[in-house]
C-alpha cells in the first residue's frame, strides 16, 4: 500500500485547519444585535435602558486598593495577609528577590553571600500560608551553601533555630505594622 501524496496530504490538513478556523469563528457570533449598532459602548446601552445608575464597576465602592488593608489585613489585592506580606518584604529586604508572589503568598529570594563571610550563601523562602494575622499562617525554609575549596557551592545545613528566628522576626514586624494601622485609623 502507498502512502497518500503530498498534495493529497497538504488538501486534508488545509481542509482540517479551516474547519478549525470555522468552528472557532461560529462560537464568536450568536445573540440578538442591537439595533443602533453604531451605538454600542456600554454607557450608551446602560443610558438606553435606565441601567446606568446601578452598574458596579472596578471603580465602584471605593475604588481599586491595591496596597492598602483592613484593620485584620486584609484587602482585595493580595490573598494573603496583608500585614504578613509586608513584614515578610521588610524582613527578607537585604536579600535580592527572585520571586514575589502575592497571590499565591510565596516570596523567593535568590543567593545571598554576606560580606563577612563570602564563602558562604544563604536563600529564604516565605510561605504566607493564610489571610489571618497568626502564627501558623507563616512558614520560612531557610537554604545554605558553602563553598568548597574548587569553588563549587555544596549544600550545608542550617540551624534549626534559624527558620523560627526569621518567622518571629516576620511575626513580630507584622504586629508592628498592625498596631501601626489601627493607630492611623483611631487618630
Amino acid at each position: 500500500m502507498s502512502s497518500p501524496s503530498r498534495g493529497a496530504a497538504f488538501r486534508n490538513s488545509a481542509w482540517l485547519a479551516a474547519g478549525l478556523m470555522a468552528a472557532a469563528l461560529s462560537g464568536c457570533g450568536g445573540g440578538a444585535e442591537p439595533v443602533d449598532t453604531y451605538r454600542t459602548s456600554p454607557e450608551y446601552r446602560a443610558q438606553s435602558s435606565g441601567e446606568a445608575e446601578n452598574r458596579e464597576t472596578i471603580f465602584s465602592g471605593g475604588g481599586i486598593n491595591l496596597f492598602g488593608a483592613d484593620k485584620e489585613g486584609r484587602d482585595g489585592a493580595v490573598a494573603v495577609n496583608a500585614f504578613l506580606w509586608r513584614a515578610s518584604l521588610d524582613t527578607v529586604a537585604f536579600m535580592p528577590l527572585a520571586s514575589a508572589d502575592p497571590f499565591g503568598g510565596v516570596i523567593i529570594s535568590d543567593w545571598y553571600a554576606p560580606p563577612e563571610t563570602p564563602d558562604e550563601r544563604f536563600k529564604v523562602t516565605v510561605y504566607i500560608i493564610g489571610r489571618t494575622l497568626r502564627a501558623d499562617g507563616l512558614k520560612v525554609s531557610v537554604f545554605r551553601q558553602t563553598q568548597d575549596p574548587q569553588g563549587r557551592w555544596v549544600d550545608a545545613a542550617v540551624g534549626a533555630d534559624v527558620a523560627s528566628e526569621m518567622e518571629n522576626a516576620v511575626l513580630t514586624r507584622a504586629r508592628q505594622l498592625r498596631l501601626q494601622a489601627v493607630a492611623e485609623d483611631n487618630g
